[in-house]
């Protein structure tokens, strides 16, 4: 057990001393803006980039696993949608936010920092892959599904155009794609620009995750959804259980990222999941409960998962 806690306790231990942090020291929340700005445009994506360009292009082309794995996602967020439509008697609105809860992993802050520590370079196009086509799916399917629940008239056009905008101009995707670009081209940025890439890397994964501890510590534990044990379920065990199974019997996907994919699945929910909530203002209170509940619950889901990768418990890996 020890090497699993060795890997697991400091990446959680960065959470909670951010989690700590945040409810002991007295701080305006406001500061958190910078923080975040940092995370999100200045040290993640050249990790993303970084991860990406690196790889021979032909691997950033596997449509199986990407089909599957967002198929995956797919399948998990209309299951969360269904429990959340019969929980909340038909609201599809709050539904919409709540399958946030149970099928939108925090691939994005957790995700590529645990995945490298813990299967090393490997995992890093699957953990891109990932979060790119991930991310297209919920920018997508969310707006619809809240214009849908407010009653409003779709217009296609407009529709298109804020989902693409969403999808292009997010910063993580912008460099997920000049990292395909470089790759395409064999292209390596000069070696002053390269220093300054490898140090906002090295500064991307534990800055968030003291952020992310940080963040949900001053979301307010006011109102706890009774579907959220079963959300949690769905996102902490379904989610990854299905992508195991789903990769491993399809066939001709690498061990590695069979394993990559399963353990991004097991990530508990996104910060995304509160920013649209107060983004639409609906199911705001719920979504900070899943998110930090989410967040606590997974530190023993996710070690737990960590173990059976480093002892090779899951079958056929």
């Amino acid at each position: 057990m020890s090497p699993v806690v060795s890997l697991a306790m400091p990446f959680f231990g960065l959470i909670l001393l951010g989690f700590a942090a945040g409810r002991w020291v007295k701080l305006p929340e406001a500061g958190l803006a910078w923080m975040n700005f940092f995370i999100v445009y200045v040290s993640l994506p050249p990790l993303f980039f970084k991860l990406v360009a690196a790889t021979p292009f032909e691997q950033l082309t596997n449509g199986r696993f990407i089909v599957m794995t967002t198929l995956c996602t797919v399948m998990i967020y209309f299951l969360s949608l269904a429990m959340g439509l019969y929980a909340n008697r038909g609201n599809l609105r709050d539904s919409t936010i709540g399958a946030i809860v149970g099928a939108y992993a925090n691939v994005g802050y957790m995700g590529p920092g645990l995945t490298l520590a813990a299967l090393g370079p490997g995992s890093s196009v699957p953990t891109a892959l990932i979060f790119v086509f991930d991310s297209m799916f919920f920018f997508s399917i969310v707006p619809l599904l809240m214009a849908f629940g407010a009653g409003e008239k779709v217009r296609f056009l407009p529709m298109a155009w804020l989902v693409a905008k969403r999808i292009f101009t997010h910063p993580f995707n912008v460099a997920t794609f000049c990292g395909v670009a470089a790759a395409w081209f064999k292209w390596t940025p000069p070696v002053a620009v390269d220093t300054i890439l490898n140090l906002l890397k090295g500064a991307s994964a534990p800055v968030a995750l003291f952020t992310l501890g940080v963040t949900v510590a001053l979301r307010p534990l006011t109102r706890v959804p009774g579907e959220l044990p079963f959300l949690l379920l769905i996102k902490l065990v379904v989610h990854p259980a299905l992508v195991f199974l789903v990769l491993t019997n399809i066939g001709g996907i690498e061990p590695i990222w069979v394993t990559t994919a399963v353990l991004m699945a097991a990530l508990p929910p996104a910060l995304n999941a509160y920013v649209m909530a107060r983004q639409y203002e609906t199911y705001v209170q719920r979504a900070s409960a899943g998110v930090l509940v989410g967040t606590l619950v997974s530190i023993v889901t996710v070690t737990a998962l960590l173990w059976l990768i480093a002892e090779k418990k899951l079958p056929g890996l």
